[in-house]
């Protein structure tokens, strides 16, 4: 999108299932009590993926993302929030890592291209938790309570989409080519 509209994209981060342990819970914890069925939400996320040509891998656990969250932060003023991102998310989705995990954190980090002695003193200080606060109240004052959701200015469209569905979503809201 950056390469072929003038648009700015800034993470946020979410609070997805923000309760869960450091050591992560099967997907039928996670369900319990919402009336999902684990095997129907896996294969739904599989069939989505498949359509917008991503990996993803069998999951069975879900892991709190909040410290991945908070190392997002740091890495976006580092000028690496992308890359960082794009490693945190084939780490989870992909080869099925314990993103709650300070070492596995770092290695993300390293592997981005970020000093990794600097990303375990920015987990251990906690330091851009109130970033991650402040993006979890903005969530909540928009209404936010799924992810992925792209919001342009009053506007949002809300889960995995494709290419061309964001790109008319640009257009129909005015956002010029480059």
């Amino acid at each position: 999108m950056r390469e072929n509209f003038e648009v700015e994209i800034k993470w946020r981060a979410f609070p997805l299932h923000p309760d869960t342990p450091e050591e992560g819970l099967s997907l039928e914890e996670l369900y319990t009590g919402r009336n999902l069925d684990p095997r129907q939400v896996t294969d739904r996320q599989k069939r989505v993926a498949g359509e917008l040509g991503l990996p993803l891998r069998e999951r069975t656990k879900t892991y709190n993302s909040r410290l991945a969250t908070e190392l997002g932060k740091w890495a976006e003023t580092k000028g690496k929030g992308d890359e960082f991102h794009n490693a945190v998310f084939r780490a989870y989705y992909v080869d099925g890592v314990n993103i709650a995990k300070l070492d596995e954190l770092v290695g993300l980090a390293k592997a981005a291209g970020l000093p990794d002695k600097e990303a375990m003193e920015i987990l251990k200080t906690r330091a851009f938790s109130e970033a991650v606060d402040s993006d979890w109240d903005l969530a909540g004052q928009l209404g936010i309570s799924a992810i992925p959701t792209f919001v342009l200015d009053d506007w949002a469209v809300v889960g995995a989409q494709s290419y061309e569905v964001l790109e008319k979503f640009l257009l129909d809201h005015m956002v010029k080519r480059k």
